[in-house]
């Protein structure tokens, strides 16, 4: 039987008493590149059995010696071989019995050799497919479009990380950051990480939900509840139920309003507006703002009870200028996606326009990228994204000595000469001339900020009037 799985090298255990059967099994098995384990069943399962067998790919044991609750316990196990049981005698339902409880075979003495091969064959074939679905399954389960995380500076790193750590977990979680760097996309990336996926991920604006309608849109209401409602409605808290509930802006919610969240997030228990039924509900909180909530609840804009509740995790997430690196990964990344999606041609950007994209502020930060090069892609006539494509306030940084004509990794080593040198000036001028913190600024380590600094002529860095002599170090 052929695998696209070479089985040579596989391990199989041979839980057989000593004599010919086991012999020849031993020879087959050494002819086709298995290695053999052979343990003595009369030693007893404590010593010799299943749970000895545990680094093998495939186990051959004796029916007579084993039971079924040991075939159970061995399929429990997370390191287990497959099991194929050979038998002096049987029925029907002993088989049966067999692989309910774990086996991957049964097979009725007297066997050849060459059959139980086979079966082995056949186990290590079907071994080789579930681990191979496994890791296509974790890999699936890890493709999340994480937007502003598609990064290679070490803050996001840090990020991915405590998503890693945090997602499937029943923690509250509250993104920081300014508008546009990624939250709504991160909140939804902890969510289809943990085990609540496959349940419903609500979103609820509290900027953008007037604060008459906050409480009914979150809680619900019940028919005569207020002018208008005319039947019951629930809320999104209860369509959230079992998943994730991720409150965008939650600084905007109004004080009266707090009290009640501050009540479910704590005892996961409500009612409708209008309503006497306490409600209970299994929900995640993620929540986000680009205020510093901290001094909201020190001024008393928001409630302190709530922010301890809602910040057991706190992730924040900077800017889409500090992390200008980025930039022609996640825009390169976009125009592959609007080009798709919009079936255009243009899916790459001249040099002349991604330099202009490096030197852009992005006041809107990663939204605003997104909007621009979907814009662009619409926009332009050709198979390559231009400067003016970008419209004209992203368009002027355009280097004007970048030539489209010539060739292009050439071109975009010179259009970016300038940009560069420029984030680098203005991170060791926010830093004070402290190139440590300026390399960590800039989401690169120091020995390559020193290399950039020598190559643009920025070695005496600071210079006169910007900064300490002191603070070069």
């Amino acid at each position: 039987m052929s695998t696209s799985l070479d089985s040579r090298g596989a391990l199989v255990a041979l839980l057989l008493d000593a004599g010919r059967e086991r012999d020849e099994l031993q020879r087959v098995c050494a002819a086709r590149g298995w290695s053999t384990n052979i343990l003595d069943p009369s030693d007893g399962p404590g010593a010799n059995g299943l749970a000895a067998c545990a680094e093998a790919a495939v186990a051959l044991v004796d029916g007579q010696r084993t039971s079924v609750d040991e075939l159970r316990e061995a399929a429990a196990r997370s390191a287990r071989p497959d099991v194929i049981v050979l038998s002096s005698f049987g029925t029907v339902e002993d088989a049966v019995a067999a692989v309910r409880a774990g086996a991957s075979d049964f097979l009725l003495r007297p066997v050849r050799a060459e059959h139980v091969a086979f079966a082995v064959e056949r186990a290590l074939a079907q071994r080789a497919l579930r681990q191979e679905n496994s890791v296509l399954r974790r890999s699936l389960e890890q493709r999340v479009d994480l937007g502003a995380l598609s990064s290679k500076d070490a803050r996001m790193r840090r990020v991915s990380e405590i998503v890693a750590q945090i997602a499937d977990t029943r923690a509250s979680v509250l993104l920081r950051g300014e508008s546009g760097v990624g939250k709504s996309s991160l909140a939804r990336a902890i969510h289809e990480r943990s085990s609540r996926a496959a349940k419903p991920f609500v979103v609820v604006d509290c900027g953008a939900i007037p604060a008459t309608l906050l409480e009914s849109t979150l809680f619900g209401h019940v028919r005569g509840a207020f002018t208008g409602a005319n039947r019951d409605k629930p809320g999104m808290i209860e369509a959230a139920d079992g998943g994730t509930l991720f409150l965008d802006e939650v600084g905007n919610a109004p004080l009266e309003l707090q009290a009640r969240l501050l009540r479910v997030v704590q005892e996961r228990a409500f009612e409708r507006v209008g309503d006497t039924r306490t409600r209970t509900v299994d929900v995640r909180w993620i929540s986000a703002t680009h205020r510093d909530l901290e001094a909201e609840a020190r001024a008393g804009r928001f409630r302190e009870d709530l922010y301890w509740r809602l910040n057991v995790v706190s992730i924040a997430l900077p800017a889409l200028r500090e992390r200008a690196g980025d930039v022609p990964g996640l825009a390169r990344a976009f125009a592959e996606r609007f080009a798709a999606e919009h079936r255009r041609a243009a899916s790459e950007f001249t040099p002349e326009a991604l330099a202009a994209l490096c030197a852009y502020r992005w006041p809107g930060n990663v939204r605003e990228l997104e909007h621009v090069v979907e814009r662009a892609v619409l926009l332009a006539r050709g198979a390559q994204i231009g400067a003016l494509d970008l419209g004209e306030e992203i368009a002027l940084l355009a280097p004007a000595t970048a030539r489209e004509t010539t060739d292009a990794a050439g071109d975009l080593k010179a259009a970016l000469a300038a940009p560069e040198r420029r984030l680098i000036e203005e991170a060791l001028a926010a830093s004070g001339g402290r190139r440590q913190e300026a390399a960590r600024r800039l989401g690169i380590n120091r020995t390559t900020l020193f290399n950039k600094m020598r190559r643009y002529g920025l070695s005496g860095w600071p210079r006169p009037g910007r900064g300490s002599r002191n603070s070069a170090a």
